[in-house]
C-alpha cells in the first residue's frame, strides 16, 4: 500500500464505517494520519487491475520497545467483494510478511456481531482471548469487542 492507494483504501475503510460493526470510528482520517498511526510494512492491497478490493495492515499496541514484536491487524474488504476468499488472502499473507518482520505477536479487537472476522481470525490460527464489554459508546449504545491474538512459532520468543 502506498499513498496513491489511499482514496481507494479510505472509502473500502468509509464503507466499514458505514455498516457499523468495523471501527468506532466514526469517519477516515487523512492519508498523513493514517500513515503515522501504521507500521511502515506490512502494509497490503488486494487488487483486480487498477482497483482495490482489500487492504490490510498493522499499528504497533504501544511506543514501549518491549512491545516492538506485538501489532494490532486492520482488515477490510469491500462490500462488493466479501466471501471470494480476500480476507483470507490478507490474512494469510499479513501473518507470513509479519512474522518476517519479527512480530511474535499480532492481535485484534472485533465487535461481537463481526462474526465472519472472528470466523476468519480462528481459521488462521487466532485465538479469542476475552471479550470487553460495553468498552465504548456508539452512537449512544454501549458496545462490547472480543479480543483475539495470533502468537507466531517463527518469530520472536513467544509463550506457548
Amino acid at each position: 500500500m502506498t499513498a496513491t492507494d489511499w482514496e481507494q483504501v479510505r472509502a473500502i475503510y468509509l464503507e466499514g464505517v458505514r455498516e457499523g460493526n468495523s471501527t468506532f470510528e466514526t469517519e477516515a482520517p487523512s492519508w498523513e494520519a493514517w500513515d503515522e498511526a501504521h507500521h511502515r510494512s506490512p502494509r497490503l492491497v488486494m487488487r483486480d487491475g487498477d482497483r482495490v478490493l482489500g487492504w490490510a495492515a498493522l499499528s504497533p499496541i504501544s511506543k514501549r520497545r518491549v512491545y516492538n514484536g506485538v501489532a494490532e491487524l486492520t482488515i477490510y474488504v469491500t462490500e462488493s467483494a466479501r466471501g471470494k476468499g480476500i480476507g483470507r488472502a490478507l490474512l494469510e499473507a499479513l501473518i507470513d510478511k509479519s512474522e518476517q518482520a519479527g512480530i511474535w505477536t499480532l492481535q485484534a479487537s472485533i465487535f461481537p456481531e463481526n462474526i465472519a472476522s472472528i470466523r476468519l481470525q480462528e481459521a488462521c490460527g487466532f485465538r479469542i482471548v476475552g471479550r470487553r464489554e460495553r468498552i465504548a459508546q456508539m452512537d449512544e449504545v454501549w458496545r462490547d469487542t472480543i479480543l483475539t491474538e495470533r502468537r507466531s512459532s517463527k518469530a520472536g520468543s513467544p509463550v506457548a
